[in-house]
């Protein structure tokens, strides 16, 4: 059997969460495979909302075995009251939720560095969600991280104390002071409640899962365009979004993955700091915003909106090798008469590319876009994909044609059964 990856195509916050949870009863394991706390995947289902943070979006199939993956950072706070308010709901995630022993800790000391180096940065702020998820890559990089198997040895308080306190000497030097105060004495608490969880070698588990012949469905975090290597550098994210980051991030061979779902938005939207060409600044991306309750799920920061971006897009599914499309939120533009597109970038030179360039802030793109017609018809109480109104219909057509790779799921509302799977013969 292969792992099957689901990849978001854009800056994150496209509703992979909802389309995990929809493809989630077809897998035997969903793994997620990187990021941390600054990843919110919002689920909605019988009128109730569920924002997971850490924990894999196939956690309400109890039947299903969810792996938090080597690649993973974990806040062990944040963990824990996830857990909580899971438990408060009558899921006991801990009978199907396993975590790798070489999965990352948050430590509070990571979050003071993450506040005291965003603060530094002044004007240049990269827009860290602040959750201490760059500190925490960089001590892993610089092979000095503490990692969730750390917690079973007899020496870990040790271990600790020493890497605050080599955390301690980087916040005096931008002049300011470590004090940890409560934050510590959750810290700790919360590590002995992960001491009493399923602590694999997910590596393995993954592995002889496949060997057996069972499904696996990987679950990435943010999206393409904020990869460490690929993504609108310094803008990003500390880890590898993309799909060579479920190969790292759960111990899986590239000769394993089978489907690559990418998911993204019939608009576009950005949380944070970086460039964003197809923005709107205006009356158009207020209402984007609005009618799409466009609020990080993590932050509840607003989200800059603006038109689907054709050339980033492309960037995004030739870097995935994606297989399948999934288009979400297409109810949140009904109201617009026109519906325009971003089919190529103006450069300063005048030249027209649909290519993305080394650097999108420093070049200035200045998006080319095509005007189709709006649809006007409420979506959300559209059932069946036959239904689809043929302007809508003709949007998803013209979105085939530039990207050369089929739409197969579209969602039209929030709810876990406003997702209408579409069947595709030529795309």
């Amino acid at each position: 059997m292969a792992v099957d990856i689901l990849i978001g195509l854009q800056w994150g916050d496209e509703g992979k969460g909802k389309i995990v949870d929809v493809l989630a009863p077809t897998y035997d394991i969903v793994a997620r495979f990187q990021g941390g706390p600054n990843a919110g995947h919002t689920l909605e289902f019988e009128g109730t909302k569920h924002v997971l943070h850490q924990i894999p979006s196939g956690i309400f199939h109890p039947e299903i075995k969810n792996i938090i993956g080597n690649g993973v950072v974990l806040d062990p706070v944040v963990f824990r009251t996830e857990m909580q308010k899971l438990q408060d709901r009558g899921v006991d995630a801990a009978n199907n939720l396993f975590i790798s022993k070489k999965a990352s800790l948050i430590l509070p000391s990571h979050k003071v560095l993450d506040r005291v180096s965003e603060e530094a940065l002044g004007s240049g702020k990269i827009g860290s969600t602040l959750k201490g998820i760059g500190p925490t890559y960089q001590d892993k990089i610089g092979r000095v991280g503490l990692r969730v198997g750390d917690i079973l040895a007899d020496d870990f308080r040790e271990q600790y104390n020493k890497l605050v306190e080599r955390h301690r000497k980087t916040v005096e030097f931008y002049g300011q002071e470590l004090e940890l105060g409560e934050q510590e004495k959750n810290f700790f608490e919360a590590v002995e409640y992960l001491r009493t969880l399923q602590l694999v070698d997910s590596e393995y588990m993954i592995n002889e899962a496949l060997q057996s012949g069972q499904r696996i469905l990987a679950e990435g975090a943010q999206g393409a365009l904020l990869d460490v290597d690929f993504g609108t550098y310094p803008f990003v994210t500390s880890s590898s979004t993309i799909v060579a980051g479920a190969c790292t991030g759960l111990g899986v061979a590239p000769r394993h993955i089978g489907e690559v779902y990418g998911i993204f938005k019939a608009y576009c939207t950005r949380v944070g700091s970086g460039p964003f060409p197809t923005e709107l600044l205006d009356e158009v991306g207020e209402n984007i915003r609005q009618a799409g309750r466009e609020f990080g799920s993590t932050t509840g920061r607003p989200r800059r909106c603006g038109w689907v971006d054709l050339p980033s897009l492309k960037y995004s599914i030739m870097l995935n090798g994606v297989t399948q499309l999934n288009m979400m939120k297409a109810d949140v533009l009904t109201e617009f008469d026109t519906i325009q597109v971003c089919t190529h970038y103006k450069l300063p030179s005048g030249e027209i590319t649909d290519k993305v360039p080394h650097s999108m802030e420093a070049d200035e793109l200045e998006p080319v876009y095509e005007t189709l017609p709006g649809w006007k018809v409420d979506l959300n109480k559209i059932e069946s994909i036959g239904e689809l109104p043929e302007a809508f219909n003709n949007y998803l057509i013209f979105l085939e044609k530039h990207l050369q790779v089929p739409i197969t799921i579209v969602s039209v509302g929030p709810d876990r059964k406003s997702t209408l799977k579409r069947e595709v013969v030529n795309a």
